[in-house]
Parts: structure tokens; C-alpha cells; sequence
């Protein structure tokens, strides 16, 4: 089973800020009713990761650098034990 680690955006008050606000890159919001994204958060679906931080684009960079360990634990593993077929 693939890992998820979806990315949501949330308010000052920690509430949830939905898709369909969209933001400037630097959070304000271009939504009439949304006051803004304060943070992303990202949160593995293995249970031993998770981020929060106010830049999108550094926890969507850090998300994909935890991503890409999971997908080299087992090639190490299959190298380990020739099952790759070399």
C-alpha cells in the first residue's frame, strides 16, 4: 500500500481552509470569505511523519523528500536480497 501525505491548509483559528480558497504565494487570501492561510500541514499516512509550517512550499518539498524515503526502503531491501532479478 501506497503512503499519503496530503497537504491542507489552515486558518489562524486551526480550522480547515477548503480547497476552493485560493491564495496569493504568500497566503493572502483571493476568497472574500476566507481570512487566509496561516499555515500548511502535511501528515504521513505511515504515522511517524508529519509537518506544519507557514511556507506551502517548503512543507510540499519536505513531503516529497519523506515520500521518496519510503520508496527506497523497500529497492534497498529487494537489493539486499536479490530479488531484483541481477
Amino acid at each position: 500500500m501506497p503512503f499519503r501525505t496530503p497537504l491542507t491548509n489552515h486558518h489562524a483559528d486551526h480550522s480547515l481552509c477548503p480547497a476552493h480558497h485560493k491564495h496569493t504565494s504568500s497566503g493572502k487570501p483571493l476568497h472574500p470569505d476566507c481570512p487566509g492561510r496561516a499555515y500548511t500541514q502535511a501528515i504521513c499516512s505511515c504515522g511517524n511523519w508529519e509537518m506544519k509550517q507557514s511556507s506551502k512550499g517548503y512543507v510540499n518539498e519536505s513531503r516529497k523528500r519523506h515520500l521518496a524515503t519510503h520508496t527506497e526502503g523497500p529497492k534497498a531491501v529487494r537489493d539486499l536480497l536479490c530479488l531484483n532479478g541481477s
